[in-house]
């Protein structure tokens, strides 16, 4: 298994880490690990792809591990804030039925002996994903921060609590729109079905 791969693997364990300290551990220092454990893992994806394609060691396992544990890292993080009450489950559901929907396509494609491309609204709405994701995960590092040190004022709970609900609903917009763009897209693979 080449040095890509092993980035791509280490990001999902990172995840079930990630989950450990972030759902099981209370107080600051987990929280933190939790932040930087995230982190590392967000950083990977980037790595991985990098390195492939500078080294020339794109690998087809590669090519199918690196969406997939992407989507193992996001999801697990949406995961956890249901479990700790920050976003709502509908949410979670519909991202989760986006992304098994367009698997199951591209899965289906390739077995037909073709590839299909990311969509660039598709990026956008991973972006926006990402972005949720580490406002809350900030929210919920800054609250222990202030909790372990300072005093917590319940004025600023709120704030945050608006700020990850409308990022959820632009993450939910952008999920939807992406999902239905790239069915639009594909809709000639789809007929073939």
């Amino acid at each position: 298994m080449n040095i890509a791969n092993r980035i791509t693997i280490s990001r999902i364990i990172l995840t079930f880490i990630f989950l450990f300290f972030i759902i099981y551990y209370k107080g600051i220092f987990a929280k933190a690990a939790a932040f930087i454990i995230f982190s590392l893992a967000a950083l990977s994806d980037f790595l991985d792809g990098r390195i492939a394609k500078k080294r020339n060691i794109v690998s087809d396992f590669g090519k199918f591990m690196d969406p997939v544990a992407d989507k193992i890292l996001i999801l697990a993080a949406f995961a956890a804030f249901v479990q700790m009450h920050l976003i709502e489950a509908w949410m979670l559901v519909i991202i989760i039925a986006r992304e098994l929907l367009i698997t199951s396509l591209r899965l289906f494609a390739l077995n037909k002996g073709r590839v299909l491309a990311a969509s660039s609204s598709g990026k956008h709405k991973t972006a926006w994903q990402m972005f949720a994701i580490f406002w809350t995960l900030g929210f919920i590092l800054i609250k222990e921060v202030m909790l372990t040190f300072f005093t917590w004022n319940p004025d600023w709970e709120k704030f945050f609590h608006q700020g990850i609900y409308i990022l959820m609903w632009i993450v939910v917009g952008f999920t939807l729109y992406s999902g239905i763009t790239y069915l639009w897209e594909n809709r000639r693979v789809i007929t073939k079905i």
